[in-house]
């Protein structure tokens, strides 16, 4: 943990105890807590990603079926920062469509893996269904810990259908968090950590025999299995798709898979408010 890590979890202990809630409700909840990294426009600091204009591919590469949203460059992000088997190094290049409706589940290109040194070329990725991106460079960056959403932390505290006072006190834990400093900065792009969703939690959603898809086993979220999903990245849509109303676009996927860069396996969730 970074002293500024430490530091919070010491004020949300200190908070939490303040307003009555239970030791071993607050440490569990903090033991939920992972890192994770967001990304923003503006700053001085090296390039970290690209969002929008045309992505840079390898020569050959199949079009995407998908319009062109950001590329990460992996080898800039914080050592560590994500506690995700990512790459040292090379290109994580992310796409996805805007359309809510039949755009959930597995989308073998939703996430391409370009290592380190493949030459590449610009490709103009023309798709009828919305304009590219407005190119933009993001160069701030964020490291700190990401909480759970108060619903989903309290269906994997106490499973399918937790009592009301057990979403009250995942409620009071998350508020407690949030009045110390544990809310995300104005971030576009995230890397790792929990997903914040307007709708349904993406790593909930991709547990689900259904979704998990025919090439391993997923199993529902209380099997075995559940705990190797994980939120690769999550794009805040913002003004470059009008027509969702606080859209966010989440790629998720299974930690053995992602040590494999097994990238084809990654499942895709859009959602609006």
């Amino acid at each position: 943990m970074t002293h500024e890590t430490v530091d919070g979890v010491r004020a949300f202990r200190a908070e939490a105890i303040s307003r009555g809630l239970a030791s071993e409700e607050v440490e569990e909840w903090i033991r939920g807590v992972l890192p994770a990294v967001y990304l923003a426009e503006g700053g001085d600091g090296p390039l970290v990603a690209r969002i929008g204009g045309d992505p840079l591919l390898p020569p050959g590469t199949p079009k995407p079926s998908d319009p062109f949203v950001a590329s990460v460059d992996l080898a800039a992000l914080p050592p560590g920062a994500t506690r995700l088997p990512l790459p040292a190094d090379g290109r994580l290049l992310f796409f996805s469509g805007t359309d809510v409706q039949g755009t959930d589940g597995q989308v073998p290109d939703a996430v391409l893996y370009v290592p380190a040194g493949t030459p590449t070329t610009p490709a103009s990725l023309a798709h009828s269904r919305r304009e590219p991106c407005r190119p933009r460079e993001l160069r701030t960056v964020w490291q700190q810990p990401s909480a759970q959403m108060p619903e989903s932390y309290a269906l994997d505290s106490w499973g399918d259908f937790p009592e009301e006072e057990q979403f009250e006190l995942a409620d009071e834990l998350s508020d407690a968090w949030a009045r110390v400093g544990g809310y995300r900065p104005p971030w576009v792009l995230q890397i790792g950590g929990h997903p914040v969703s307007p709708q349904n939690d993406p790593v909930h959603y991709a547990r689900t025999p259904e979704e998990a898809g025919p090439c391993e086993p997923g199993g529902p979220a209380h099997e075995e299995d559940a705990d190797d999903w994980a939120l690769l990245a999550t794009w805040r849509c913002g003004d470059d798709v009008t027509e969702l109303d606080s859209g966010v676009a989440h790629w998720v996927m299974r930690r053995r898979d992602l040590m494999a860069r097994r990238f084809d396996r990654v499942h895709r969730y859009v959602e609006m408010a």
